[in-house]
């Protein structure tokens, strides 16, 4: 009989989906309660199998993503869209946004700050 030699399992870096995002945080500096603002977190396959993003979920319903609902090919981008409304917040804001893939054994999280400031004040002339 001939013997085989054991194979190490290639690294989980170079097997199945992999996301990479351009940035995880994002801050909005300061903002005013009642003001609604978004930014767009960009994010490349950087694996070896498409990437599927099944669910993208946020801390409170004042944060709302939108995510692509197609399977994402080695090498290519896309991005998550994230909205801020700060209606009825106040102070210092960091929403943490999940997101669950196809990724074996993973969980990647972004997050977006705000400091949210009384509302503006209109000017009466």
């Amino acid at each position: 009989m001939a013997q085989v030699e054991p194979q190490e399992a290639p690294e989980s870096s170079d097997n199945g989906p992999q996301i990479a995002f351009e940035e995880t945080e994002f801050d909005f500096g300061e903002i005013h309660q009642g003001d609604k603002v978004e930014h767009v977190f960009n994010f490349t396959n950087t694996g070896n199998a498409p990437l599927i993003l099944n669910n993208v979920m946020t801390t409170c319903g004042c944060t709302a993503p939108e995510w692509p609902k197609e399977p994402i090919q080695p090498g290519e981008s896309n991005q998550i869209k994230i909205r801020f409304n700060s209606t009825g917040k106040s102070g210092r804001q960091n929403k943490i946004i999940t997101i669950q893939a196809n990724i074996p054994g993973s969980t990647t999280r972004i997050k977006i700050m705000a400091m949210v400031l009384p509302p503006e004040k209109e000017e009466s002339n």
